[in-house]
């Protein structure tokens, strides 16, 4: 079970610290950019993953995150609504997409019809209940027609990293997870897979977020604005994400 999992990015002695809160789907270029803005400014990201909504659970609960990197827009809005998080501080660092994928070639074909098929043993999601991208999964299998089939056999992942590792590990032949797990610059790391058409689910814009405790950090302030580079553009597409 993936829980809370600490990171700290490597390099030089850091001019500051900044705890920042980060949904599990962007795992792999969160950590790329960690290390290139430890280099580049000197202040150390200190990260935890998790899903969006055990996160804000998180926060709610007095967590001492600065900044938040959500996997869904509706989050950061309410905890500014909230006053846990600095309004007007809010903007879409990435929207993700969805993914049918199997670490085993040959077992998702290029249109997704695997799906329509009787379901041979489990699919692996994000729980809808707390990951934006388990609520981009139910409503895509909705949409083609094929959610009451699927739904006894669902996996549930706490989040969508714990529903990556289900499919990885091989307790699930087949599951629906984020782009950014299974490519990297144009490439598909491993197995087969389908990229969802965005119109099948809602749209997943993923909104980062000045949390109360950061107000005032030079180090979040710098990050915010990291995020908005060419150098972190091209890392957050080379992972699959849109603007």
């Amino acid at each position: 079970m993936l829980g809370l999992v600490w990171a700290v990015a490597s390099g030089s002695a850091a001019a500051a610290e900044l705890k920042v809160a980060v949904a599990a789907n962007f795992m792999a270029p969160m950590q790329k950019m960690a290390a290139a803005f430890e280099r580049e400014t000197g202040h150390k990201l200190l990260m935890s993953f998790g899903s969006t909504g055990r996160l804000y659970a998180q926060i709610r609960n007095g967590a001492p995150f600065e900044l938040f990197l959500s996997a869904d827009d509706e989050t950061p809005a309410r905890l500014e609504r909230e006053g846990l998080a600095v309004a007007g501080s809010r903007l879409t660092y990435a929207t993700g997409r969805l993914v049918l994928w199997s670490p085993q070639p040959g077992v998702v074909d290029a249109q997704g019809e695997v799906l329509r098929r009787p379901p041979n043993g489990p699919l692996a999601i994000a729980d809808p209940k707390v990951a934006p991208y388990g609520r981009a999964a139910v409503q895509a299998l909705g949409a083609l027609g094929v959610l009451d089939a699927w739904r006894p056999r669902f996996v549930q992942g706490e989040s969508i990293a714990q529903a990556h590792q289900f499919v990885a590990s091989g307790n699930a032949p087949l599951g629906l997870v984020a782009l950014a797990q299974v490519f990297d610059h144009g490439r598909l790391l491993k197995g087969s897979a389908w990229v969802v058409p965005a119109h099948l689910h809602e749209p997943i814009r993923q909104d980062a977020v000045l949390l109360v405790r950061g107000q005032g950090h030079a180090a979040a302030a710098a990050f915010m604005r990291y995020l908005r580079s060419e150098p972190a553009r091209a890392l957050i597409w080379g992972h699959g994400y849109e603007d």
